[in-house]
């Protein structure tokens, strides 16, 4: 039987009611209906429940995904997703425009004067497309997996505190037994297996990217990106908020209605594993970057979802000029999402807990004492959190801030590689990276979008520098 992962209404519903109450809405009347029916709960990791629903049960799923939509949220004034709302919430949102620094220093120094900053060099952008896959591809073998069982993976080969890939020499079968490797992703991803970096959504997004401003430059719309979805990005390459907005474009929704009709996942990570070129292509200019990125959120996302998008388009964007350490970076991405929104809360968290605990296995279980219960593995607000005490604990060191990135758990290869990206271009270049996390890419990238297949992420730094400067080019 096909059970099409993340469109179920019946496992919707249950997503629903858990973002209903994320977000400031009264959810309880409608859970009560849902229970009373025998309506289950949400998958709480896999995308589909085991069992079809019978035919009332989905369709009194359908309905009450609608009565939920239709609940007022009591966060509404501290989390719009209306871009000038947004900004009027910032009041530290970033001056100027490409190729402008905003006022923002380690020290505080709000209101500095802006100045002009050059474009990365292709080597830098080289290094980032190679940290974005490395952390990713330390992560995939042990997404999905608990806490618990990442640690005892790692510890049982000597690689705790993480340090290299993983490997499945050496662990106990009843070990493997407990915890099996992701089976989807061990094949390509354990160290004995990696020939390459084997396709991710991860890394396919980014590319897409490069499509985008291709064809439509650095003004693109949101209707730009969904048409470019559908001409480029198979539906079956799309997972939670981004297969819900695709199935909706296909229903004849258009932006930014893909992202709230029957969507529970519009505030997970999806938008923010996007945001990645819209930095690495607005060095220095942090707002022009977070618009972009939202530009582009907002077909699948709202809120949370968005600002996680644009936080880390802004933190990449202050990266890419090669002049900040990573803790302005951070307190730049800060100025773009609205201070009292829950994202922002999380985000100051994980860089407090990082700058306090001297182990970091402490702050992840910190961490995961706060979101765990509250939040599903896959949502922007802990996994954002997590990225930025990673690099803030690791003081943007490339090795340090992927290990820590994907040994906090949660969404492991998304989380691994953002944070490579935003390390390695600090670190600035290839050769600023190991060897060990280089050399079994084999500078090959296998995807299925467009013509990408087999690219080199050299040829890759090159295309991203291009664009560069379009970006500057254009008024």
């Amino acid at each position: 039987m096909l059970r099409l992962t993340w469109v179920q209404p019946e496992d919707l519903l249950g997503h629903e009611l858990c973002q209903a109450t994320q977000d400031g809405r009264e959810p309880g009347r409608i859970a009560a209906r849902w229970r009373a029916a025998g309506g289950p709960e949400a998958p709480s990791r896999a995308g589909a429940s085991p069992d079809r629903a019978s035919r009332y049960l989905r369709q009194l799923a359908e309905d009450l995904l609608d009565e939920l939509a239709d609940l007022p949220s009591g966060l509404a004034d501290d989390e719009p997703t209306d871009l000038n709302q947004i900004r009027a919430l910032c009041r530290d949102w970033p001056l100027g425009g490409p190729g402008a620094e905003p006022p923002v220093s380690r020290r505080g120094g709000l209101g500095e004067e802006i100045r002009p900053t050059s474009a990365p060099t292709p080597l830098r952008l080289e290094a980032a497309w190679l940290g974005r896959a490395a952390g990713c591809l330390l992560g995939k073998p042990v997404e999905k997996l608990p806490l618990h069982a990442i640690r005892k993976l790692a510890q049982s080969t000597g690689n705790w505190p993480l340090n290299t890939w993983f490997t499945a020499r050496g662990v106990p079968q009843e070990l493997t037994t407990a915890h099996p490797w992701n089976r989807r992703s061990a094949p390509t991803s354990l160290a004995e297996n990696i020939n390459g970096m084997p396709e991710d959504d991860d890394l396919n997004y980014p590319l897409l990217n490069l499509l985008l401003l291709q064809r439509h430059g650095p003004h693109f719309t949101t209707t730009d990106v969904a048409k470019l979805w559908l001409d480029e990005l198979p539906a079956g390459r799309t997972f939670t908020a981004e297969r819900i907005a695709y199935r909706n474009l296909l229903s004849g929704l258009e932006p930014p209605l893909t992202a709230r009709h029957r969507n529970p996942f519009r505030e997970w990570i999806g938008a923010l594993i996007r945001a990645d070129v819209h930095g690495w292509t607005n060095p220095g200019a942090p707002a022009t970057a977070a618009e972009q990125a939202y530009r582009d959120a907002t077909l699948t996302h709202t809120a949370n979802g968005v600002y996680a998008a644009m936080f880390t388009a802004a933190t990449i964007a202050q990266a890419a000029t090669g002049t900040h350490d990573i803790h302005t970076c951070l307190r730049t991405g800060l100025t773009v999402i609205p201070p009292h929104s829950r994202l922002a809360t999380a985000i100051h968290h994980g860089i407090q807990l990082a700058e306090t605990h001297p182990d970091f296995t402490t702050v992840v279980d910190e961490l995961h004492a706060t979101h765990a219960t509250t939040y599903h593995w896959v949502h922007a607000i802990p996994n954002t959190a997590l990225i930025a005490a990673a690099l803030t604990h690791a003081d943007g060191d490339f090795t340090g801030s992927i290990c820590r990135a994907v040994s906090g758990g949660w969404d492991t290869d998304s989380n691994g590689a953002t944070a490579g990206s935003i390390a390695a271009l600090l670190a600035g270049s290839p050769d600023a990276l190991p060897d060990r996390w280089i050399t079994p890419l084999k500078n090959q990238l296998a995807t299925s979008v467009a013509d990408f297949n087999g690219t080199g992420f050299d040829d890759l730094a090159r295309l991203t520098y291009s664009l560069t400067h379009l970006e500057a080019a254009h008024p």
